[in-house]
């Protein structure tokens, strides 16, 4: 094992032990959890990272990712024309957020809804819930959500409302965790269409994420916030519970419907969120210049600064290596604010212009970025979770910020297991 290897691996402990700290029981740690949770996160990633065959699959996988995301973008282009072409292409007018790659998320979410309807998401979600309460001993509702996290977003709650109301505080903060250190499979080909120029196995990186965060946010959930109490579905096996459409157009439109909601949210948020930091960073500029002047040092007065140096240590816990360090701090730190979404734009960038000195930094940011870790997020999903439970709104709002910081470790975890396991000879690289 290579040095950088050895960090990644040892980091994963250093975050847990930073989750220990802070636990609200110390004495209450579930080892039986801890222990098939790391063990089906190294399973996995040995899989896809060691194994020729599971590296090949993955492979495989994201050139048919790719393929669809081609598909999507069929009508993008017919709708908005030069608009939508993608820099490199003839008539192309540059890289356009709101019309090259939101647009995707209109088909991936219509997508995702035939496969409901068709009831293949209902299966892999409970097989994989089934897997979880069965080896992790949690509860079936849980375990239930965090295997829909998996493939969806904020409508995973709606698979166990109604087990919300009875739920003990642990189950809730597993709930917001889950659904903060996962991303929707949407919104993954936001990112997937984002980053592919410059990193042509986004793709399969970004679904082996997507598995590994899963055991990650039950993991560190139950180490900051332990089950004192005993859950109503503990060990047993729990239906998804969701409404069917009626027929396979109706999902196709419902889809659409939805994926147009989840646009008009992420527009909203970036528009509100990077505006307010451009005022925030206006009014740390000026009186950071009058300090810059009076003790005459140069200092980078924003928040955007501010988060980097903050998440360097992290960044070099998680394996970065240390001429990447600064920067692989500064865009995994700005995501707890700016979104993910800007995140990866900026990760994109900096592979664009070749600011990163190791493909490995590229990769093990990339996992460390995906998932909802940011505190619109946390306002989305509380709500969300709260208009499904009212009596539980007191609840969730107290464990709110618990949950945003243990999705933010699954997050590292993640990136921790990618960074283990990745060499310079694996197939899955950066490019």
């Amino acid at each position: 094992m290579e040095l950088y290897n050895l960090v990644s691996f040892l980091g994963m402990f250093v975050l847990m032990g930073i989750a220990w700290l802070f636990s609200t029981d110390r004495k209450k740690m579930n080892w039986h959890l801890i222990g098939w949770g790391l063990g089906l996160q190294i399973l996995f990633a040995l899989f896809i990272f060691v194994v020729p065959e599971g590296a090949k699959l993955f492979l495989v996988i994201n050139d048919a990712v790719v393929m669809v995301l081609d598909s999507a973008t069929a009508g993008v282009r017919f709708v908005f024309g030069p608009l939508a072409q993608p820099p490199g292409t003839e008539g192309s007018l540059g890289f356009i957020l709101a019309f090259q790659a939101f647009p995707t998320i209109i088909f991936f979410s219509s997508l995702v809804a035939v496969l409901y309807f068709l009831n293949i998401m209902p299966l892999l979600i409970r097989s994989f819930a089934w897997l979880f309460t069965k080896l992790m001993r949690v509860s079936g509702a849980e375990s239930l959500c965090a295997a829909s996290n998996i493939f969806v977003g904020i409508e995973s709650a709606l698979t166990v409302r109604p087990h919300l109301e009875t739920m003990t505080r642990s189950e809730l903060c597993t709930v917001l965790t889950a659904g903060m250190a996962t991303v929707a499979s949407n919104v993954l080909a936001l990112y997937v269409f984002t980053l592919h120029g410059q990193f042509p196995t986004i793709a399969g990186h970004l679904i082996s994420a997507s598995f590994l965060s899963a055991p990650a946010a039950l993991i560190m959930s139950k180490i900051l916030l332990p089950e004192t109490g005993t859950p109503v579905t503990l060990g047993e096996s729990v239906r998804p519970h969701y409404e069917r459409d009626n027929n396979l157009f109706e999902a196709v439109m419902s889809g659409a419907q939805s994926g147009v909601k989840v646009i008009v949210g992420i527009v909203a948020l970036l528009i509100a969120v990077l505006g307010l930091v451009a005022l925030l960073d206006l009014i740390l500029g000026f009186v950071g210049g009058k300090i810059n002047i009076l003790t005459n040092i140069q200092f980078d007065w924003s928040l955007k600064s501010f988060l980097g140096y903050i998440f360097r240590p992290i960044a070099f816990i998680i394996g970065v290596p240390p001429a990447d360090v600064n920067l692989a701090g500064s865009i995994i730190g700005e995501r707890i604010v700016l979104t993910e979404v800007a995140s990866y734009k900026d990760l994109a960038t900096a592979l664009a212009e070749g600011s990163l000195m190791h493909p490995r930094s590229a990769v093990i940011i990339a996992y460390a970025l995906c998932g909802f870790a940011h505190f619109a997020s946390m306002a989305i999903f509380i709500g969300g979770v709260s208009a499904l439970a009212p009596k539980r709104t007191r609840a969730l709002s107290q464990i709110g910020l618990r949950a945003l910081a243990a999705a933010t470790l699954a997050c590292l975890m993640t990136a921790c297991i990618a960074g283990a396991f990745f060499t310079k000879q694996s197939i899955l690289g950066a490019g």
